[in-house]
């Protein structure tokens, strides 16, 4: 009896020292286990963030290609007035040769008073070169270089801006489809992590946790060198 007494006195004594000094291994453990809370943690925070700038990248994208679409549509509005000014312009130079050829002074001076005023330009600079005698004059004012129309040169301006709007409406959705990309790998983070903790033994754990720190530290890197909207 004094022999089992002393026995499981020892045995209490083992369990007591048991509690006061863990295992290495429990050590490790732990360390695991707050690494596994700091990665869920910077997933979480990184998640948000690149969902948000997703979105935002995403609205920006559909602001410009809408503006893309309406400035487009203006384009060809003023492309159309154009090209009624200058199917104008060679109606009343018609009517104008026609008259001339014809002697007809008071018609010529006529259709003159009914130029546009910047076909008027070009047809004074024409005039001047004398076409009547001089072979090499221009075939008409609509040639000269002091000819201008207004409303197409407005259109390739619109056009330009339309085409400037598009490749910003890309540029914008290629950054957002980057964020997504980040977050998918987010995911993967937040998986392994979850995996990870379903191990009870150290060696798979540790493996597990070590690849989501890895992905997690490269996610981090791309959101910090993203650009932002």
């Amino acid at each position: 009896m004094p022999e089992a007494t002393s026995n499981v006195e020892f045995a209490h004594k083992i369990q007591e020292h048991g509690h006061h000094h863990p295992s290495a291994a429990d050590s490790r453990s732990k360390w695991v286990e707050i690494v596994e809370a700091m990665v869920l943690a910077i997933v979480a925070v990184t998640t948000a963030w690149s969902g948000y700038q997703a979105a935002k990248w995403d609205a920006l994208s559909n602001q410009h290609y809408n503006l893309a679409s309406r400035t487009t549509v203006m384009s060809q509005e003023k492309a159309t007035l154009g090209g009624q000014d200058r199917l104008y312009d060679i109606t009343t130079f018609n009517g104008w040769v026609g008259a001339k050829v014809a002697g007809k002074d008071k018609l010529a001076a006529f259709y003159e008073r009914r130029f546009r005023p910047e076909y008027a330009k070009a047809f004074a600079a024409w005039w001047k070169l004398d076409p009547v005698n001089n072979p090499s004059a221009p075939a008409g004012p609509i040639f000269m270089a002091e000819y201008a129309n207004a409303n197409s040169q407005q259109s390739a301006k619109l056009a330009e801006d339309a085409e400037g709007h598009f490749e910003k409406g890309v540029s914008a959705r290629e950054n957002g489809d980057k964020y997504v990309k980040v977050t998918v790998v987010l995911a993967t983070v937040l998986l392994l992590t979850a995996l990870s903790q379903r191990f009870e033994i150290f060696g798979p754990r540790f493996a597990v946790v070590s690849v989501a720190f890895v992905l997690l530290v490269m996610s981090t890197y791309w959101i910090l060198t993203l650009p932002r909207a």
